[in-house]
């Protein structure tokens, strides 16, 4: 079993040393420790993909806390979830929280849970707001590029 950490911060301004300094307190290595400074929003995760790449069946990944793992909720249970199905478990320092043995599977279940109620929830409320659009009048999809009175005329040419 070997030990990864891994540390991100959503903003330019955040800093990365606490959660380092948390990670090599628990027994990360400094060179096992991937880390990501980047917007919240964005994708790409250079260090995340490296640790992807690194971890084996029966390796364990650390981290601070769980929303330091994914950007929301849904990207952090397709994480663990995708470690998981590696044979990796991840821990969570502060939260007290891990993935691995019976109790894991059981987080992971509930939390893949929380993730279909959240994706149906978004759903719900884009569909209030579409239907709401709608009565207002607003139309979706793009404009027509054909012009109905040009294919009624036409027809009537018998072109």
């Amino acid at each position: 079993m070997r030990i990864f950490g891994y540390a991100r911060v959503s903003t330019s301004q955040q800093s990365l040393d606490i959660q380092i300094r948390a990670l090599k307190d628990a027994g990360v290595k400094a060179n096992r420790i991937f880390t990501d400074k980047a917007s919240g929003s964005s994708t790409d995760r250079e260090g995340l993909d490296l640790l992807r790449m690194k971890v084996e069946e029966g390796d364990v990944i650390l981290v601070k806390k769980l929303d330091r793992l994914g950007r929301d909720t849904a990207d952090m249970i397709q994480l663990i979830k995708e470690f998981d199905a590696q044979g990796v478990a991840v821990r969570f320092i502060d939260d007290g929280i891990s993935t691995d043995g019976d109790m894991g599977q059981m987080v992971v279940t509930i939390l893949s849970a929380v993730a279909q109620a959240e994706r149906r929830r978004i759903l719900e409320r884009t569909n209030e707001g579409r239907q709401e659009a709608k009565l207002k009048g607003i139309k979706f999809g793009r404009r027509r590029t054909v012009d109905r009175n040009v294919v009624l005329t036409l027809h009537q040419k018998g072109t």
